[in-house]
C-alpha cells in the first residue's frame, strides 16, 4: 500500500506536541473522567489539532481518538476503512503531576492492521517510528535489539503494571522476585519504546486500551521484540479491546517468563 509521508507525519505531530503540550507542561489544570482517569485542556487540545491536520493531509482516513466516544469510536473501526489512531497524551497523570514522563501516539490502521506507529516524546526530543517490514528508528536512527539479559530467570529491570494483573499474579511476582529491580513509568506508549530501545529487560501490563498499544506494540515488534497477551494471543487484534501483555527481545527470557506466568494454559482455558 501507499504510506503517508512519514516525514510530513513526523513533523505535525512534533510541532503541535512542543506547541500546546510542553507550553502547559508542570501547571495544567485537569480533571477527573467518568472511569477515574485525569483529563487536562491539553489532551483535548491536542487530539484537536492531530484530528484537523491528518484530515486535511490524508482525507482519506478516518481517526479514533481516545477523548472520542466508544460509539464513535467503533464507528469508525466498523466503517470498514483505514483510520489513525490516536492518544494525543499518553501518561496524563504524569503530565499533571509534573512528571516528565508521556508521549504522543498514533497509529495508521487498514484492513484491521497496524500499517504505521509513530510515538513522540517532547521532553526528550526522541521519535519513534515504524512502517510494517520497514523495521523501527528512533530519531531516524535504525533500532536493533541493544541489551540482552544474561539470566532468563532474573532480568535486570522489568517494567511491570502491578494495579491491572490478576492479584494473584502480583502476588507471586511479589513474593518470587523474578527481578532484579522493577519499574512503572506510567505510560503505556513509553513502556513500548522503551522496551524497544532496550531500556527494558521484560515488560509486563494487565491491561491497555486500544490506542496504547497500536503504535508501540508495532514499533516493537518491528525492532524484533516478541510480545503476547496473557491469553495467548496477539496483543493487536483489530478491535476496541482491553489487552494485556508480555514483551520481551530475549527468547531465553521471553520463554522462561511466557512458562512461569502459563500463559498457554490461560489460553487453553479460555
Amino acid at each position: 500500500m501507499l504510506f503517508p509521508d512519514i516525514e510530513k507525519l513526523k513533523s505535525l505531530v512534533k510541532t503541535a506536541a512542543n506547541e500546546i503540550l510542553l507550553e502547559d507542561f508542570g501547571h495544567s489544570a485537569f480533571e477527573y473522567k467518568d472511569d477515574g482517569s485525569v483529563i487536562t485542556p491539553a489532551d483535548l487540545a491536542m487530539q484537536n489539532r492531530l484530528e484537523k491536520e491528518l484530515k486535511q493531509h490524508w482525507p482519506q482516513y478516518g481517526t479514533l481518538g481516545e477523548e472520542m466516544s466508544e460509539l464513535e469510536q467503533l464507528a469508525v473501526i466498523n466503517a470498514g476503512d483505514g483510520y489513525w489512531c490516536i492518544d494525543p497524551l499518553d501518561g496524563t497523570s504524569n503530565y499533571a503531576a509534573g512528571l516528565p514522563f508521556f508521549a504522543v501516539s498514533i497509529a495508521l490502521i487498514v484492513n484491521r492492521q497496524q500499517q504505521l506507529g509513530l510515538i513522540y516524546d517532547p521532553v526528550r526530543d526522541e521519535m519513534f517510528t515504524a512502517i510494517k517490514g520497514q523495521g523501527a528508528f528512533l530519531n531516524d536512527a535504525s533500532i536493533t535489539p541493544s541489551r540482552i539479559s544474561t539470566r532468563a530467570d532474573k532480568p535486570v529491570i522489568a517494567e511491570i503494571d502491578l494495579k491491572r494483573l490478576p492479584e494473584k499474579l502480583v502476588v507471586r511476582l511479589v513474593t518470587e522476585r523474578l527481578f532484579a529491580s522493577q519499574r512503572n513509568i506510567g505510560s503505556s506508549a513509553l513502556d513500548w519504546c522503551w522496551m524497544t530501545a532496550g531500556r527494558f529487560d521484560i515488560y509486563l501490563h494487565g491491561g491497555q486500551k486500544l490506542w496504547d498499544y497500536a503504535a508501540g506494540s508495532l514499533i516493537f515488534s518491528e525492532a524484533g521484540g516478541r510480545s503476547v497477551s496473557l491469553d495467548d494471543n496477539p496483543v493487536f487484534r483489530g478491535q476496541l479491546e482491553v489487552r494485556s501483555a508480555l514483551a520481551c527481545y530475549d527468547d531465553k527470557l521471553f520463554d522462561y517468563w511466557y512458562d512461569w506466568i502459563g500463559i498457554k494454559q490461560q489460553g487453553e482455558g479460555r
